[in-house]
């Protein structure tokens, strides 16, 4: 019980404060979400302390789980990205309480769950495809994506880099906080152009990101369709999200262009 309360208050105390963010930026619809998690959070450490069930049925006042923030913050960012950057946008643009150790297995259980009952959920959290279609390790993305999106050519970490670095951008211009003025200097370091401002300017950033950006995209667009053909003619309905071989990586030289030059 000890250790539940005190994750619960953990939990409240970082919506407070993605609840304060929000309206400082003036985003209802944040807020507006944020509050109703508070109050789910809220609601679920009364019933802890005072020993009552909650009212309704057998089940409590639901929290927003692992997986939950992860789709959230892939969702944000728009495209395939490390774990570690799911982490740092959950925790900088919504209140994510997500730890690197816990996304560990997270790919392995929707790979169970899918394999399970396929289609069974609105969506499942995979790996990335690399250029052999198998699964690029600690690379994630969403199964509900065109798979043109999942796979990964030669330009491809680059294009995904720089196009979070533009999601992140435009959040960070409406919702300033010390975490994602921090992971948006981190990015700027490795776009050209994108200035040593701190904190950084999110409209030069983006603006820099997008210049570059344009260079790769028409690129990596024929790279991918080409993948992807390939994914939906020689892959079945599990590999074509969870790739088709054991768990490997993007080769170094392909992952050392996501995080600059």
């Amino acid at each position: 019980m000890s250790d539940r309360l005190d994750e619960l208050e953990r939990r409240i105390d970082e919506l407070r404060a993605g609840v304060r963010r929000a309206m400082r930026a003036r985003d209802g619809s944040a807020a507006r979400a944020l509050r109703a998690e508070l109050r789910t959070a809220e609601k679920a450490w009364d019933s802890l302390v005072s020993g009552e069930k909650p009212a309704g049925k057998t089940q409590g006042p639901r929290l927003v789980t692992v997986r939950e923030q992860v789709h959230q913050a892939l969702e944000l960012l728009g495209a395939p990205a490390q774990a570690r950057l799911v982490v740092a946008v959950s925790g900088a643009f919504l209140a994510g309480t997500i730890r690197s150790s816990q996304l560990t297995s997270l790919r392995r259980d929707e790979e169970r769950s899918f394999r399970s009952s396929p289609f069974g959920r609105p969506y499942y959290l995979c790996a990335a495809l690399t250029d052999r279609l198998s699964p690029a390790r600690g690379y994630l993305t969403v199964s509900t994506w065109p798979v043109e999106r999942r796979v990964v050519g030669p330009l491809s970490p680059r294009v995904d880099f720089l196009t979070c670095a533009i999601r992140i951008a435009e959040h960070a211009a409406g919702r300033r906080s010390p975490d994602g003025d921090r992971l948006l200097s981190r990015m700027a370091r490795n776009i050209p152009g994108a200035g040593d401002e701190v904190p950084p300017d999110p409209a030069r950033v983006a603006e820099a990101a997008r210049r570059e950006l344009a260079v790769h995209a028409g690129r990596d667009a024929g790279d991918r369709a080409e993948l992807a053909g390939r994914a939906d003619t020689q892959l079945d309905d599990v590999a074509r999200l969870f790739g088709a071989t054991t768990l490997t990586t993007v080769p170094r030289s392909v992952m050392a262009m996501g995080g600059g030059r």
